[in-house]
């Protein structure tokens, strides 16, 4: 989620338009936040960005977003003047945050894929290896610690990732008329996808945790930028073609989206 100083325009936009990660709710209480939360925001200095921008991730973390031309006081008088804005939506990220779970996971559900494979710790010495099997399981022999077994599991998710929304993405095209130039598939934290001006599609692998219809949705929603790389009327009519349900999907993404995503997904490799 991003909020951005409309009065600190630095010019020229990005190539890439994007779709929130977070929901835009305003009717929830909150407590402004600690100095200590301010002061810990990460300051990024952008040659892209047009304003100066408050981010918070899917993690929880605060960026400031710094372009060319704004200095970095005006950019962390605007956060401070933002500070109740950082606040209600830290809570919302702690509210939105899914119960502590057993790690690592006795199964990994990919409702997107309509798949749920189950993970077989096989024991043995050694660093941690995983094999993929074709029954839905996950095969995993060796030792490790935590940040060990999350950096396993998160490379799985990348490669299964890419596999399987490259041929979505692709499927959706050729039924719809639409033309791209790649696909590729990261683990992000703020965006759900994107697409450049050159038609390369970005996709967050945490949709594989959505529902079936809310990843269709957000395949038309980036394959659309392909031919209009704003959200004006015309770009939401293209939407429409491809996908007649798209308000309500796009609400669920908005206010569900989030809390479907297992917590060592996002943390941090």
């Amino acid at each position: 989620m991003s909020i951005a100083d409309s009065h600190a325009d630095a010019g020229a936009g990005a190539a890439a338009t994007q779709l929130a990660l977070w929901p835009g709710r305003a009717d929830e209480a909150f407590e402004p936040p600690p100095a200590a939360v301010l002061s810990a925001a990460v300051v990024r200095h952008s040659r892209r960005a047009r304003r100066v921008a408050v981010r918070i991730d899917a993690g929880g973390r605060v960026e400031l977003v710094v372009p060319r031309g704004v200095s970095e006081a005006r950019a962390m008088s605007f956060l401070v003047s933002r500070a109740d804005w950082v606040a209600q939506h830290l809570q919302r990220r702690r509210a939105a945050a899914l119960p502590e779970q057993a790690f690592p996971p006795t199964q990994v559900e990919l409702p997107a894929l309509q798949e749920r494979w189950r993970v077989f710790l096989a024991g043995g010495t050694g660093r941690l290896r995983l094999r993929q099997r074709e029954d839905l399981l996950l095969e995993v022999r060796g030792s490790g610690d935590r940040a060990q077994w999350r950096r396993l599991l998160q490379r799985w998710l990348v490669s299964r990732a890419s596999e399987s929304l490259a041929a979505a993405v692709s499927e959706v095209a050729g039924r719809h008329g639409f033309s791209y130039g790649s696909v590729s598939v990261r683990r992000q934290r703020t965006r759900w996808g994107s697409c450049s001006t050159r038609g390369a599609i970005s996709l967050n692998l945490c949709l594989l945790f959505q529902a079936p219809a809310v990843l269709r949705y957000l395949l038309c929603h980036e394959l659309a930028h392909t031919e209009h790389m704003n959200h004006s009327a015309r770009f939401w009519r293209r939407v429409e073609q491809c996908e007649p349900q798209y308000r309500a999907l796009d609400a669920e993404l908005l206010r569900t989206g989030w809390s479907r995503v297992p917590q060592w997904v996002l943390e941090r490799a």
